[in-house]
């Protein structure tokens, strides 16, 4: 990613296969930026906000989430509020990878702040191929600084 800092990836997923193929699928798109992978909601907000298992560690400079959905504890979409209501993680870009495609909840997920919405393909080829094409985007994005 271009910018001049290295910008950080969290991976916001419960299903531990989605997980590695989205990792594995942007190394292979030439995507080699530092990924942390969390499994729930609660460990999402544990790592933005330096407490928990992430307690004392500081937030990366520059950051994106890649978040899914349906998820135990704290689902996608409270993740995504708390994020957006705090001035501290406001600014990190979201990308919403999930299988739901209804329109209300795409439209609920632009309104609560998510940069880019993404339905996860179910087929494997499909669904390697999509995170393919994120990794490209993800190749020329600018992400903002994540403290405000």
């Amino acid at each position: 990613m271009p910018n001049g800092h290295e910008v950080s990836i969290l991976i916001v997923e419960d299903d531990p296969g989605h997980a590695r193929l989205i990792e594995k699928n942007l190394k292979r798109s030439n995507i080699t930026n530092s990924v942390t992978a969390v499994s729930d909601g609660q460990q999402a907000l544990d790592f933005l906000f330096g407490t928990g298992a992430f307690a004392g560690k500081e937030l990366p400079a520059q950051l994106l989430v890649l978040l899914d959905l349906n998820m135990p504890v704290l689902d996608g979409y409270q993740v995504l509020e708390r994020m957006k209501a705090d001035p501290r993680t406001k600014r990190i870009p979201v990308i919403i990878l999930t299988t739901t495609d209804d329109p209300r909840e795409v439209a609920r997920c632009y309104e609560l702040g998510c940069n880019v919405y993404i339905t996860k393909p179910v087929d494997y080829v499909k669904f390697a191929d999509a995170i393919a094409k994120l990794g490209l985007l993800l190749s020329i994005v600018a992400v903002p600084g994540g403290k405000a």
